[in-house]
């Protein structure tokens, strides 16, 4: 039964909506076993009557007389073992125990409401202090006391040459860093030393190298190239300094992928594995005419940490210089950047990439985005620029940035913020562009800016809210192209800042610290050769660690056999991605956690940074990385370059010689190619912070000759079911696991930007039924019907609400191996399910091989062909605006409450009464037989 519901707001609109079952007359019926406890309940004169034990409903106001309807998403909210019913009461304790807290809570709730005193939240929760995000003035000191110079060095590399050295102190090898003394030569030797992964290579896990930069000024004369598997890493106390002689010859001074002479080193979406971080970048010694900091063609697991370009000022149009060039790639991540002068501050191009703290201060143009599929840019401050953001490129009739969402951002004395050539006029979505909470109001008389016509799209000195060009879908109607302002979207308070921002934390450097603050896991009895079981010296480290230790892996690989139990209110780091290896954990009908993060119903302190994860052989049961604590402060509970690796490298035993692909054979999943259960869980009381996380599952071989694709079936990839949250994971990826890359379950308050995925390239042979069993209970999908349904989700929403998403890339490339599904978008049916959820709010979504790109409660809501852009198929906004939670339906004073799945209701700012009431709705039938609704 249903009413069509009409809002004084006009939220609803005419059509027929479906109504919670407090308003309807099968309203009892999930009570089956109480059936003959209950009176009737009559819809047709809205009267409520009740059971005797608890719950004591009684005849309701006349027909005609307000019933209050609560959303309380927080407080009633359903749990792993319930999920498909109501919460179950089985005894009078139980019924009385929710009736008191319940009536209790309801009385304060009248009383607000007869006062009409509707209170939001007021400020954010403290930010975490972080030690590790300013950029520090270099000095020419030589001396340092960064823990990381002067610690015992005991790293090895389990699965190839034992006495190969990681770790190189440019020093050693002669560099002088004087400022004068060209150090080219001796740099690139620290960087090549060993039979290293250079040129003709491709790509390699057995040859890393932490490169490390004492304080000093390094002179050279040709680009310093980065080998694959290297960290250059600059002193963090005293960031040392890179630059460019006056005879600088080459494309940049660091260079992640040369170019010799026309072809890049390495494949450039295969370009895994690096960073760059704590250094000043120098080019004012150079001409201006030419030169650029950094070339970074890169993709996943790589990062820019740390680091100022500084650049000439003069020379007006002639100058070229670029701080950070980028033509390719498949990324990725950087964080706490700062551009002086130049050109282009970042001339950017990539796929899909995540941006967040960067500086921009007399740029002639700050971001030129030369293309992308979709670029998310967070916490962006530009000041004194000719123009912020240029996403012109191409012009109108070619254009190649296909997508950008910049947020949380302010520009300052720049003429023009944004420069695009987007045409609302056109079918396509042709570079959709989303401005959410950005400050113009400083002398930026042009916010949005025509690149053809010159025109002014959107005026500046002002600040803006909430902005989109492109298509907008809002509740399942069919998508309009727009190219203006939008409601604003008020977000959690546990997600912001004190200043109103989404919340960011960069990674812990510890440059604060001694070395004799870290607790080597080698020297405590772990042998990390990939042969030992080092699961009990493991457990004791962890164990004997003080909150003001932090635990050191050396680079090595640690088999463990057995459930590691982190502790709360610990600290791990890692020397260059150490490998926690999971041997055994093979019975997926009893997965097993390999890291445990906190025990169910902690709060406290974690950091993990610079750590990988995977399994040794088979592990169907194993659940890599589960994580159950709270946070204590904002960011306190969190991982920074923490990745998963399953199959495709040394070690594994899951490589190309064992799993490679066999497209043209019809077969069952290989047994002895099954990788994990789950990725990574975050469970119902946790909070975590993500940032430049991959999940991935090998699609190809990294260390031998044939780097051959491969067929490695992981059953699940990232699960978060954290009811109250918060959640942030900025910059993560997660690829290529057969039942659902991302999966957000019963979970609230998470952010998200941005986040990529890739369906299994072998699927549909097998699809997405075999090997792994539909378990209920992780709220596992099920799948039946066509072949290109029976495919991995990219992300799937399920009884969530407050989910933001600023940026997501969802890619299903192959149908068995062949692309001839791209030519007509049909490579996979379904990728974003939106389940029994409301307030979910994504933006700049693009799809690449799918038909339906969103699906809500199982009907098409958005579809490819109605979306096309520069090559994905792009939304610059969906929302989902409804709540799937607990309602409390009464009449006063006494109350019934039950799990609903009406959607498109009207939110409201919260009550501060321990639990969050996100709306509040009065509803009685009118005269012409309307069930009609009021906000109160």
């Amino acid at each position: 039964m249903s009413y069509p519901i009409r809002s004084s707001l006009g939220q609803y609109g005419d059509h027929p909506k479906e109504i919670p079952p407090c308003a309807q007359g099968d309203l009892f019926e999930v009570w089956e076993d109480r059936q003959d406890e209950l009176n009737e309940f009559s819809s047709e004169d809205i009267k409520l009557q009740g059971s005797r034990d608890g719950i004591s409903l009684r005849s309701s106001t006349p027909s005609g007389g307000p019933h209050i309807l609560f959303f309380i998403p927080s407080f009633l909210r359903r749990r792993r073992n319930s999920r498909a019913e109501p919460r179950s009461f089985t005894n009078k304790t139980s019924y009385c125990s929710w009736y008191y807290i319940t009536m209790a809570s309801f009385s304060i709730i009248t009383i607000l409401l007869a006062l009409r005193l509707f209170l939001t939240v007021s400020g954010a929760p403290a930010t975490f202090p972080v030690s590790s995000n300013k950029t520090v003035t270099p000095t020419t000191s030589a001396s340092s006391a960064y823990w990381l110079s002067t610690i015992q060095r005991q790293g090895t590399v389990a699965f190839g040459d034992a006495s190969y050295q990681i770790f190189r102190n440019v020093k050693t090898f002669g560099a002088v860093g004087d400022g004068v003394t060209d150090d080219t030569a001796a740099i690139t030797a620290a960087i090549s030393a060993g039979n290293r992964c250079g040129k003709g290579c491709d790509s390699t896990t057995v040859t890393p190298a932490l490169v490390y930069f004492p304080p000093g000024t390094y002179a050279i004369s040709t680009p310093i190239k980065q080998q694959y598997f290297t960290q250059l890493v600059g002193d963090a106390v005293n960031p040392p300094t890179i630059k460019g002689l006056p005879s600088f010859a080459g494309m940049a001074l660091l260079d992640a992928d040369p170019y010799d002479p026309a072809y890049n080193w390495f494949t450039n979406q295969n370009n895994f594995y690096r960073q760059i971080r704590n250094f000043v970048i120098d080019l004012t010694a150079m001409p201006f005419s030419a030169g650029a900091g950094i070339h970074w063609q890169v993709a996943q697991a790589t990062s820019l940490q740390n680091i100022v370009f500084n650049m000439r000022t003069d020379g007006g149009t002639a100058n070229a210089q670029q701080g950070i060039f980028m033509d390719n790639g498949s990324g990725g991540f950087m964080a706490d950047l700062t551009f002086n002068g130049g050109k282009y501050g970042a001339f950017l191009g990539s796929q899909q990439f995540t941006s967040r703290n960067l500086t921009f201060n007399n740029c002639q143009t700050a971001i030129y985005l030369n293309w992308a599929w979709l670029w998310t840019f967070q916490n962006i401050n530009i000041n004194n620029c000719g123009v912020g953001l240029d996403m012109t490129a191409g012009g109108a009739s070619a254009r190649a940035a296909g997508s950008a969402t910049l947020m949380d951002s302010t520009i300052k004395n720049t003429p023009i913020g944004i420069s695009t050539v987007y045409d609302p006029t056109e079918a396509g979505t042709n570079g959709t562009l989303v401005i959410d909470n950005v400050d113009f109001s400083s002398n930026v008389p042009v916010a949005v800016h025509d690149g053809t016509t010159k025109a002014t799209v959107l005026a500046g000195n002002t600040k803006i809210a909430s902005w989109a060009q492109g298509k907008i879908y809002s509740d399942a109607n069919t998508g309009k192209a727009s190219q203006a302002s939008q409601a604003a979207i008020t977000k959690p308070a546990t997600l912001l800042d004190s200043t109103g921002k989404v919340f960011g934390r960069s990674k812990p450097q510890y440059e604060n610290l001694p070395a004799s603050s870290f607790l080597s896991v080698k020297s405590n009895g772990a042998k990390g050769d990939g042969t030992t079981d080092d699961t009990a010296a493991i457990q004791a480290i962890l164990n004997k660690a003080t909150a003001d230790q932090i635990v050191y892996f050396d680079h090595g690989a640690y088999v463990v056999t057995d459930t590691i139990k982190v502790p709360k209110d610990i600290k791990i780091t890692g020397e260059i991605w150490p490998m926690i290896m999971a041997k055994g954990f093979n019975d997926q009908a009893n997965p097993k956690a390999v890291f445990q993060v906190g025990q169910v119903g902690d709060t406290g302190s974690v950091e993990i940074s610079d750590m990988v994860f995977q399994t040794m052989g088979p592990a169907a049961g194993a659940i890599l990385i589960e994580w159950n604590v709270k946070e204590t402060s904002q960011g306190s509970a969190g991982m920074w370059d923490v990745h998963t690796r399953i199959g495709g490298s040394a070690g594994t035993q899951l490589q190309s010689n064992t799993c490679s692909k066999n497209p043209t054979v019809q077969a069952a999943a290989n047994t002895n190619c099954i990788g994990a259960f789950m990725l990574l869980h975050v469970t119902e009381k946790a909070s975590i912070y993500l940032e430049n996380n991959w999940f991935w599952v090998a699609d190809h071989e990294l260390d031998l000759a044939d780097h051959n694709q491969v067929n490695i079936y992981n059953g699940r990839g990232v699960l978060v079911s954290s009811e109250e949250g918060p959640a942030w994971m900025y910059g993560t990826a997660s690829e290529h696991s057969v039942l659902y890359n991302y999966q957000l379950t019963n979970a609230s308050n998470i952010f998200m930007g941005a986040i990529q995925t890739e369906t299994p390239y072998f699927q549909s042979n097998p699809d997405a039924k075999t090997p792994f069993t539909v378990n209920a209970a992780y709220a596992d999908p099920s799948f039946s019907g066509a072949t290109s349904v029976n495919k991995a989700w990219g992300l799937r929403i399920l009884n969530s609400e407050d989910i933001f998403i600023a940026g997501a890339g969802l890619y299903s490339f192959f149908d068995n191996y062949s692309q001839d599904c791209l030519a007509t978008q049909s490579c996979q049916s379904n990728m974003l399910s939106i389940e029994g959820s409301g307030s979910i709010h994504i933006n700049g979504l693009s799809t690449i091989g799918v038909e339906n790109m969103v699906t809500v409660d199982g009907k098409s809501a958005a579809l490819d062909k109605d979306n096309r852009n520069t090559f994905c198929a792009t939304i610059a906004m969906f929302q989902q605006t409804g709540t799937a939670a607990w309602f409390l339906c009464a009449t006063l004073p006494h109350f019934f409450f039950q799990r609903s799945s009406l959607r498109s209701v009207h939110n409201l700012p919260g009550v501060s009464l321990g639990f969050r009431v996100t709306g509040v709705f009065l509803f009685f039938r009118s005269g012409d037989g309307e069930l009609r609704t009021y906000v109160v």
